[in-house]
């Protein structure tokens, strides 16, 4: 039959849209959401002390703190240590506004980075040693905005799952062009090459978590060495939490999207070198990274190019190629109609749903000059060089 490649590559195409839409289902329920806590934590166990690492964070710092200040929590239980590293902007002195308003904010500076430490780990640990008799330790990006029952029912989700170290995902505002096109297949990417159900039982040596938000008991945290045991990691947060479910303890990530939100970037300036640092180790390793990047590519194109080919065929009278046209045409339909709901859960602009093979083309470029990144040893973060 005249067209039996072009049906042939048409059924494939089919195949692999369906088990991604199936792995796209699956994986929607991996995190567990955070349930909603409607009263403080209670009086026993409930001192917490938040610390917020912050350089160059002017345009954040004061609406998290802010909404921090909110968190429905018993009079004296909260503190939030801010801790200044090394700002060149306003960061520092809109702290200290807060703080002479509210006692429950503090603002720490700290020194000079010591060789072989990462800076928010620096910040990270100044904040812990500063946090005096807080029962809980909890570790949030100066990016993030927190409902008022956030603190409450993270605590009581950590008590009443025994989960040693809880972090959250939050719900992503997408503003710029380059977060609407790059995050939502980003973040889509992740979820096709991660099996987060795998990684989120206890059995697994790895974990799936984010140092956008985390919490654990002060006791868990000085156990296991504190920060100080992954100061020269570039992705902290993830060697953390290995660290801690390594000396047994449950790491566990939830959907924190109804209490907390973060915009991560405000365009190329800062979304280039924020996920390059990281987007080697998140998917496994240079060679993971370029053979991730390289099918989201094919695979995206792919939603445009099969259904061209049928077409082309069938116009020259294969029947293969017009049986195929249907067939990829209903795959393509299925993989742009995943990326419109994308749009529609991120808020955005439906025709960013359908601009996605370009999403991730530009990304598997920035996911190259991750591991270019990774090969000369060198990580550029906020006028910072990490080997």
């Amino acid at each position: 039959m005249r067209g039996l490649p072009e049906l042939i590559l048409s059924i494939a195409w089919l195949a692999v849209v369906a088990w991604l839409i199936a792995r796209a289902i699956g994986q929607r329920n991996a995190l567990g959401r955070l349930p909603r806590s409607t009263a403080g934590p209670g009086t026993p166990d409930m001192r917490i002390a938040v610390i917020v690492p912050a350089r160059d964070e002017s345009a954040n710092i004061g609406p998290c703190v802010e909404s921090l200040l909110t968190q429905q929590l018993p009079g004296g239980s909260l503190r939030i240590i801010v801790v200044d590293d090394g700002s060149t902007d306003d960061t520092a002195r809109i702290v200290a506004a807060l703080a002479a308003r509210d006692a429950r904010v503090q603002l720490y500076s700290a020194p000079p980075l010591p060789p072989g430490w990462n800076g928010k780990v620096h910040a990270c640990c100044i904040g812990a040693r500063a946090a005096g008799s807080a029962q809980w330790l909890c570790f949030i990006d100066a990016d993030m905005r927190a409902e008022p029952q956030l603190l409450a029912s993270a605590i009581q989700a950590a008590r009443s799952q025994s989960i040693g170290l809880l972090s959250l995902a939050p719900r992503h505002r997408l503003e710029s062009l380059a977060e609407r096109l790059i995050l939502p297949c980003g973040l889509y990417l992740l979820g096709f090459s991660q099996d987060l159900h795998k990684l989120q039982a206890p059995e697994s040596a790895e974990v799936v978590a984010t140092g956008q938000f985390m919490l654990l008991r002060r006791t868990t945290y000085e156990a296991a060495g504190g920060w100080e045991s992954v100061r020269d990691q570039i992705c902290e947060d993830l060697e953390f939490a290995r660290l801690l479910k390594r000396r047994g303890e449950r790491v566990l990530m939830l959907d924190g999207s109804a209490l907390l939100a973060t915009r991560m970037y405000r365009g190329w300036s800062t979304l280039w070198p924020g996920i390059a640092k990281n987007l080697t180790v998140m998917l496994g390793g240079p060679t993971r990274t370029v053979a991730a990047a390289l099918i989201a590519v094919v695979l995206s194109w792919a939603a445009v190019l099969v259904p061209l080919l049928d077409a082309i065929g069938c116009t020259h009278g294969a029947r293969g190629a017009c049986i195929g046209l249907a067939i990829a045409l209903a795959a393509s339909a299925a993989a742009f109609g995943l990326h419109l709901a994308g749009s529609v859960h991120f808020g955005i602009p439906l025709y960013y749903g359908l601009l996605f093979p370009l999403g991730y083309t530009v990304g598997a470029v920035l996911a190259f000059d991750s591991v270019r990144w990774r090969l000369v040893r060198r990580v550029h973060w906020k006028g910072r060089v990490y080997p």
